[in-house]
């Protein structure tokens, strides 16, 4: 549908109002007439710009311009002052009703338009002033009921799309055309899932984009952000609840009006209910991993190869590598949902969660599933050394054996970890733990507060608050805080190292 603009150009084009452009072409900038009007005002006061809105067009009969000019100026001195105070204003133009106080347009104000690139048109004695402003208010409503129209057409064909069987992806491609822009659907990880038009952007642009959105979803709460790129306008907006994002989507190259927006928020609710709608799934496959995993660990793999055969895929071909992951814990949903991406896409990946962390099972000739994830998400990543189903249980034991000296963003091989800090790996050497770490374990499950956490985050950081912060998606006075409470609990003064590392060793020992 054709939308009737509210602008200058539309207003000259109107025959019934027999307007008649002043200006010539090269004294205006490009896009002058094009610009949106929010008004059409009268004023013939010497200096109207007290009462005068932006975008707005300005309509006289030059009566302050008759007889001596204010301020004692010439009348060329005045006319230009007069149109420097609009411009700088804001009007998009100046329409000068003729034959009222005076035949034709002053040629002192044709010659200040053209110096300040004002529009400047004139109004015939039979066309009134108020026909203008009823003009332009009549096409504000066209526009408006024509926008209103759009989105409820854009809705409808949204909600259609949605019910395709590749609903997520229908729904993308629907709004990118409806917008017409560049729309991509980001999973919790910060991966990008789906896009289009497949060509709208370069992979440099993409890059930016997959970088923003992956810096939104680790702080972990939900947002809405504009930004620009490449001089391109990108919104962004979460998908999920606070604490439990499941994803976000990112649109780059449209200005968004309230119409705009309001398809935006339809399609955003249609995805996040799809994304959570696939929650309780998700449990029950979490649940069904996590059982086969305890049939590995049994060193059996015959139920877990016959079940994952049938929902899956075959389990990754021996020999195998296990890695352990510890993932913060507002990020764990982001990483499982990740996996389960790698799993579906490329297959030779299983993995379930434990009370240890993520287990990850691969070929030992790809460990790019585990690494990717340390990255991607910042955990910490202990791996076995290569071993068939039948050893699974020690290769397990060796992916939490290297995990325990393991840091954030980091992938520790078992021959790598087997050192000093292995030999905590004992009852003993528990047991002095957990009763180092009781007081803050204590505190962390009467007050649900997270100093175990925060400090060995910022032990593993070494002792650095911001870096921590960053970790772990808070502010650091935060952190600040949390240790000198941890400090306090503990009973020592951890400025100093041989504390730091008692403590160290303790968080080590305890898991």
């Amino acid at each position: 549908m054709t939308e009737t603009q509210p602008t200058l150009r539309a207003l000259l084009a109107r025959r019934d109002l027999e307007l008649r452009l002043a200006s010539s072409a090269d004294d205006l900038d490009d896009g002058a007439l094009d610009a949106p009007l929010r008004w059409v005002h009268s004023s013939d006061l010497i200096d109207p710009t007290p009462f005068l809105a932006d975008d707005l067009l300005l309509l006289t009969t030059g009566t302050q311009f008759v007889g001596p000019a204010g301020d004692g100026e010439s009348g060329e001195d005045a006319a230009a002052a007069y149109v420097s105070r609009l411009r700088a204003r804001g009007v998009r133009g100046l329409g000068f009703g003729t034959e009222v106080v005076r035949d034709g347009i002053p040629p002192t104000l044709v010659l200040a338009c053209a110096a300040q690139r004002m529009p400047l048109f004139e109004v015939p004695y039979r066309t009134p002033f108020i026909a203008l402003a009823r003009a332009n208010a009549e096409a504000i409503a066209a526009q408006a009921y024509a926008r209103r129209t759009w989105a409820l057409s854009a809705q409808r064909a949204i909600s259609l799309a949605a019910l395709r069987p590749d609903g997520l992806a229908a729904t993308v491609a629907e709004l990118a055309a409806q917008l017409g822009a560049w729309v991509g659907l980001f999973d919790a990880a910060g991966t990008l899932t789906q896009s289009a038009p497949a060509d709208a952007l370069d992979d440099r642009a993409v890059a930016a984009v997959t970088t923003e959105a992956g810096a939104v979803l680790r702080r972990g709460a939900r947002a809405a952000s504009t930004l620009e790129i490449d001089d391109r306008r990108v919104t962004m907006q979460t998908l999920g609840r606070g604490g439990h994002l499941r994803g976000l989507i990112a649109i780059v190259g449209a200005d968004l009006d309230l119409e705009g927006r309001s398809v935006v928020t339809s399609v955003i609710a249609m995805a996040g209910l799809a994304l959570e709608q696939n929650v309780g799934l998700g449990r029950a496959r979490a649940a069904l991993r996590a059982g086969l995993l305890q049939t590995l660990l049994d060193d059996d793999p015959h139920l877990a190869r016959r079940v994952s055969r049938e929902l899956w895929g075959p389990l990754p071909a021996s020999p195998v590598v296990v890695g352990v992951a510890a993932v913060a814990a507002n990020r764990t949903d982001a990483a499982v949902d990740w996996l389960e991406l790698q799993a579906a896409e490329r297959g030779g990946l299983f993995y379930a969660r434990s009370g240890d962390g993520i287990v990850v099972v691969v070929s030992a000739a790809d460990e790019g599933a585990p690494t990717a994830l340390a990255g991607l998400l910042d955990a910490a990543v202990g791996l076995s050394e290569p071993t068939d189903y039948s050893g699974f249980s020690r290769a397990h034991a060796q992916a939490l054996t290297a995990l325990r000296t393991a840091v954030s963003g980091t992938v520790t091989r078992f021959a790598d970890a087997a050192g000093v800090l292995s030999s905590l790996d004992s009852p003993a050497a528990r047991a002095l733990a957990d009763a180092r770490l009781r007081p803050l374990r204590a505190h962390d499950q009467a007050q649900g507060t997270a100093l175990v956490e925060t400090v060995r985050t910022w032990l593993t950081h070494d002792a650095r608050i911001d870096e921590a912060a960053r970790a772990l998606g808070i502010h650091r006075h935060t952190v600040r805080a949390r240790v000198a409470q941890a400090q306090q609990l503990l009973g020592v003064d951890l400025s100093s190292f041989p504390a730091r590392a008692e403590l160290w060793a303790a968080l080590v020992a305890a898991g």
